[in-house]
């Protein structure tokens, strides 16, 4: 949730990006690691938002070199229009490395002369003559950033990572030079102020909202003096960003262990051994196994294998990537980034950093978003009190004569949950095959959102690797063409760990009918040809969280693509995403596309009924995980301008807040992609949480109807939460579909942190 999808909303930037990251707050294996994400976050306001490592916040003067520079190569696809059907496609299969650097510089050439021409205009500024005409603008630079990102996240190599250090800064200052364009803001003060404004559309006026408000908070009434620090800091940054995200994908590209005695994998399921089989033999160890630094390889290593030593060998190499002293220790980096925020926060007139952020957030302050994680906190570590105690009477029931650490936790989780629920997670594994949870997916997109989805025919359109397969998005009823999906499930060399979703185009009919291309990507682990591959119950949580966000995008239906799709603020973007996995658990989705790989019969109602019965089970260990996370991302960022050792600052606000020893936070300091990476979700992280709030409340409009997929309720949530996109305040929009705002109560009942009340218990079940 991701991610996450900008499109000028910030430099609308291709067709905007929408990272979503190892989901955490769903609090099982949700968070997809949306690590550098180019998505601007004042909003969307401008158009080139760039890429720091893979997005680029906010920057300034442009250097000499890129506004001079001019794409002088005639068969440099990347910034050619995009041609062929669906109005258009990216040529993936025509991409050179080598030609991304010319085509960067021509498009943002190209902008900044386009930008030049509405400054220029000596007619009085009106919508259409300056924001009408910003949307029309960076046509060029938006295709070459787009698959300039796909590449940063999908197909990084030695080669690609130069051409990303050496363009970081010039992205940055390029997004600079438009945001602090002084002629420019004030033609758009003009019409933010005109009493034409009026008479605009209220999408119009929306969009002269986000305009002037993401141009103040970029330092559009800035002096000169302080524009060109401004300008330095975001340079910097950018250059920093790329340095954190390079080291981390090292360090899990690079970094991994290999085991040559079957005997070591003892517990772990043979599609496990026979994936990490298919690992070893692609880096030149056939005859061995290799569990891979990342999460998707990791998490089940420690659930099921019986080997301690090596379960604690792994856990170390995971929780350390950014961490091991050397060329790609991020501690750092970290820090100069934290001082560099403060300073910006203070030159654009904030207290800190998190107050920057906030600012146009849902939460609005820093405050308020501590309020919420302190409500959660209390209850969760309890809970994990309690969970450490079962844990440590079973190990020394069964002799173990251990104390829980935290390479055992997820391995007598699981031996407490088969305890209590007679539920093994391997036997649910069994029901759930890679491609017919993806068919869930279409069916339930089919029931509430009236899609269809028509897979594409291999060779229609290019693909930047044969693991990616396209589908055509269409209207049920009257077959209208409405986008395409491309799905990228596997994980490779080059590609960031973490699940997410981004558009390549947004969705807009100012000025022509344009339908959006979305995609959803994944590191799920290819097992033997020919055989299916099968996923937890929380990777099977997890893609419907993507394809959430994905649908939301699809269902876009506004006119300017500044305000399409996701362009949300963070604290809301998840909403949409965390609430589609609630069709998991259909018996809809159950009794169809969760059946055996071997038999094909459905899951038993016995197995889905102890599924049920231990929803909340471990709610304790995935909460705090987060929420851990959380803290020190925002207490990091209220620290202002205090030099922080980034070791020593975890540690002891960790122990302040009495994190239990047995449980690490979900994203330690030193590979915090979501807040170093970029400035996407620096200062919220707390956006899962917060969106979790409100995807609790919503989900009781189901319940309090005629169920999942009532269809009076779900027009209302096509309508007034996923097909505006940022043309409505959130806050309105959700009480549209609610009829009042969210309450957070309905997130404590669901986390099993709270009684449920008795008035609500009939409904629950239903």
């Amino acid at each position: 949730m991701a991610s996450s999808k900008q499109t000028l909303t910030c430099i609308k930037l291709a067709t905007g990006l929408r990272y979503r990251w190892p989901r955490d707050i769903k609090f099982r294996e949700i968070m997809m690691i949306k690590k550098n994400m180019l998505r601007r976050w004042f909003g969307g306001a401008v158009v080139a938002a760039a890429v720091a490592g893979i997005a680029i916040f906010m920057s300034t003067d442009i250097t000499p070199g890129v506004a001079a520079s001019t794409d002088t190569s005639q068969d440099n696809v990347l910034t050619a229009e995009w041609k062929g059907p669906y109005g258009g496609v990216p040529a993936f299969d025509r991409v050179r490395i080598a030609d991304f650097k010319p085509a960067l510089e021509a498009g943002m050439a190209e902008q900044l002369k386009e930008v030049d021409a509405i400054t220029n205009n000596s007619a009085a500024p009106t919508f259409e003559n300056t924001l009408a005409a910003m949307e029309r603008a960076g046509d060029k630079f938006r295709r070459v950033a787009t698959i300039y990102y796909i590449w940063a996240r999908n197909m990084n190599n030695a080669e690609f990572s130069a051409v990303e250090r050496e363009m970081a800064p010039q992205l940055a200052a390029f997004s600079d030079k438009i945001n602090q364009n002084e002629a420019l803001f004030k033609r758009i003060e003009a019409v933010y102020n005109s009493p034409e404004k009026a008479k605009l559309t209220p999408e119009q006026q929306r969009l002269a909202w986000v305009y002037y408000t993401n141009f103040v908070r970029a330092g559009a009434r800035l002096n000169t003096e302080q524009k060109a620090r401004l300008s330095e800091i975001n340079q910097s940054l950018a250059g920093l960003f790329t340095r954190f995200n390079q080291n981390l994908l090292k360090d899990e590209n690079e970094q991994f262990i290999v085991i040559k005695n079957e005997a070591d994998l003892a517990g772990m399921s043979q599609a496990y051994k026979d994936s990490a089989a298919s690992a070893a033999a692609a880096k030149d160890n056939k005859g061995a196994w290799i569990i891979q630094n990342t999460r998707s390889s990791v998490d089940p290593f420690l659930t099921y294998a019986e080997n301690r030593q090596l379960r604690e060998k792994v856990w170390r190499m995971f929780i350390t990537r950014g961490d091991g002293g050397g060329a790609t220790d991020n501690k750092a980096i970290i820090s100069e980034i934290l001082q560099l925020r403060a300073e910006r926060a203070k030159l654009l007139g904030f207290e800190t950093h998190a107050h920057w952020r906030l600012e146009n957030a849902m939460a609005k302050t820093p405050e308020r978003a501590m309020e919420l994680l302190e409500a959660v906190w209390t209850p969760a570590v309890a809970r994990v009190k309690e969970e450490v105690a079962d844990m440590q009477a079973l190990a020394d029931k069964e002799g173990a004569k251990i104390t829980i650490e935290p390479w055992d936790y997820r391995f007598y989780m699981e031996k407490v949950r088969k305890d209590r629920y007679d539920l093994d997670a391997n036997e649910v594994k069994e029901y759930l095959q890679l491609d017919k949870i993806r068919d869930g997916m279409f069916y339930v997109a089919g029931e509430l959102f009236n899609f269809t989805f028509i897979p594409v025919k291999a060779g229609t359109v290019p693909v930047f690797h044969p693991d990616v397969t396209v589908w055509e998005v269409k209207d049920k009823t009257n077959g209208k063409h409405v986008g395409l999906w491309y799905f990228d499930p596997y994980a490779r060399d080059g590609k960031v760990s973490g699940a997410w979703m981004n558009a390549y185009r947004s969705q807009s009919r100012f000025d022509g009918e344009k339908t959006t291309i979305v995609s959803n990507n994944s590191n799920f682990v290819k097992g033997r040809p020919g055989e299916p591959v099968l996923i937890s119950w929380d990777d099977a949580t997890t893609m419907f969280h993507e394809f959430g966000h994905a649908l939301h995008g699809l269902s876009s239906n506004v006119n300017y693509p500044t305000l399409s799709g996701t362009a949300v603020p963070r604290d809301y973007v998840e909403f949409p995403s965390q609430l589609l996995e609630h069709w998991l658990s259909t018996p809809e989705v159950l009794q169809k596309f969760a059946v055996h790989h071997k038999t094909g019969k459905p899951i038993p109602q016995e197995l889905v009924n102890k599924i049920e019965k231990a929803a909340t089970f471990n709610q304790g260990f995935a909460t705090t995980e987060y929420l851990a996370s959380a803290f020190i991302d925002m207490k990091l960022h209220l620290a202002g301008s205090k030099e922080i050792d980034v070791a020593k600052f975890e540690k002891e606000t960790l122990d302040a807040l009495g994190m239990p020893r047995e449980i690490v936070m979900r994203h330690r300091t030193p590979q915090f992609a979501h807040a170093f990476g970029s400035d996407g979700y620096s200062a919220g992280y707390y956006s899962y949480l917060w969106s979790d709030v409100i995807t609790a409340d919503a989900f009781g409009a189901f319940r309090e109807g005629k169920g999942a997929y009532d269809r009076e309720v779900g027009q209302r949530l096509v309508r007034y939460i996923f097909s505006v996109g940022n043309t409505l305040d959130p806050a309105e929009a959700y009480r549209h579909f609610r009829g009042r705002d969210p309450r957070v109560e309905a997130l404590m009942i669901k986390r099993g942190f709270a009684a449920k009340p008795a008035a609500d218990n009939e409904k629950d079940g239903q």
